[in-house]
């Protein structure tokens, strides 16, 4: 069933399905852990409903247009009549297809992109179909997702991710194999003093060594 629900900032909403995939407090943690610069062209891959690059536009008042890359038609949709909804067709885009197969029109066309990407590498389990696609590497491996951030970004861009904290070693070299170096980190947390479960990253396409590791975020979940 869908709802409408209020993006608490802004005077946004956002259409939501209860019986598909949510978003979860990490797509916010992500909107809210690089900010805009002057002139950022902005694109949210595998957005689900659109949740990251909805509320990055809220909260960056300086960024002009946001591109969506959704797989899955029924998602794809949704934020597209989130966009209406929210009378934002001139600011936002939304593509449905894969990002393996994004167009020769979108290279090196994005100064910023960010990425909550399905993080499981196990099969189905007891998730349906749908809910699979948005969870687990199906459709879509980390190799992959690096890959076309570094086609779609342009020399010196950003691609911030949030992904499983037990797989940050993996994470980091698949952006060193792609040219996009680690500049920011941090690792997020359930409750003070509990082990990490997920990490936020920033890399620049071409950047220089060096990264800055912020304290970890406590992100207490209900």
């Amino acid at each position: 069933m869908e709802v409408i629900e209020s993006l608490l900032i802004g005077g946004y909403k956002i259409i939501q399905d209860t019986e598909r995939y949510r978003f979860t407090s990490d797509s916010v943690l992500l909107a809210r852990f690089l900010k805009a610069k002057r002139g950022d062209a902005v694109a949210d891959f595998c957005s689900g409903s659109g949740i990251v690059g909805l509320h990055f536009f809220a909260e960056n008042k300086g960024v002009e247009h946001v591109t969506l890359f959704e797989m899955q038609p029924a998602l794809a949709d949704m934020s597209r009549r989130t966009v209406e909804l929210n009378r934002l067709e001139k600011a936002f885009t939304v593509e449905n297809l894969r990002l393996q197969d994004i167009p020769a029109a979108y290279t090196e066309a994005f100064s910023l992109i960010l990425c909550n990407p399905p993080y499981e590498r196990d099969g189905f389990g007891k998730a349906d179909a749908d809910k699979a696609l948005c969870r687990k590497e199906l459709s879509l491996t980390l190799g992959e997702l690096c890959l076309a951030a570094k086609k779609c970004l342009k020399f010196g861009g950003r691609f911030a991710l949030v992904h499983r904290a037990d797989r940050l070693s993996e994470v980091l070299c698949a952006l060193h194999a792609q040219n996009l170096e680690p500049k920011k980190l941090q690792l997020v947390a359930g409750r003070e003093g509990e082990k990490p479960y997920a990490a936020l990253i920033a890399a620049v396409k071409g950047g220089k060594s060096g990264i800055e590791v912020l304290p970890t975020r406590v992100n207490q979940r209900p």
